[in-house]
């Protein structure tokens, strides 16, 4: 995939001059106070699912030493119980650990949502960026794409930047509009 992708880069610049810019993801998140909000939510709630964890692992300790210490009391029938409930409470903190924390976990799912509007907004701003200023590609550096070298003058994350502060703006305007007149429509009222 990224040797076509330079081949095309290359077959292009050699007939024109490809024209090239490149975003930097992380920092534009890193500036993005939604985000940062959200961001901050979330580690909340995975602050919550560690420490609902750890309860369940010290609760399966305590099993564990329970069963050591009245292990020489119990019958072969009762030690065989204990020995199942014990491997299945440990399953359970397993999953729960998978269901927080694995590939398909909650985490991922909530980083998901979380991003999704945010790269929304810098997909489009990108793309009018590249419209308007004739870039043929346009790169995220935090991404998987290997960037061996890049010159400042390509990177146009501030302007990315504020654009999204413009509209950020432009947002906040209209919501205080709109309660002004809110307001003004409950006193005439």
């Amino acid at each position: 995939m990224s040797a076509l992708l330079c081949l095309v880069v290359f077959a292009t610049h050699a007939q024109r001059g490809a024209r090239i810019a490149y975003i930097d993801m992380d920092v534009i998140l890193s500036e993005n106070k939604e985000f940062r909000t959200a961001n901050q939510l979330l580690d909340e709630k995975i602050a919550q699912w560690k420490k609902e964890i750890e309860v369940k692992k010290i609760q399966l300790k305590q099993l564990q030493v329970q069963f050591a210490v009245e292990k020489i009391l119990l019958t072969p029938e009762l030690i065989a119980d204990r020995e199942l409930e014990i491997k299945d409470f440990a399953g359970e903190v397993v999953s729960l650990q998978e269901k927080r924390f694995g590939p398909n976990g909650d985490m991922m799912i909530q980083k998901n949502q979380l991003l999704k509007p945010v790269q929304d907004q810098v997909l489009s701003i990108v793309q009018d960026i590249a419209k308007e200023r004739k870039y043929d590609f346009v790169f995220d550096r935090s991404s998987d794409i290997i960037m061996l070298y890049s010159a400042k003058n390509y990177d146009i994350s501030g302007l990315v930047l504020r654009r999204i502060q413009v509209q950020e703006r432009i947002m906040e305007r209209k919501e205080k509009i709109n309660s002004a007149k809110k307001v003004l429509d409950g006193v005439s009222n």
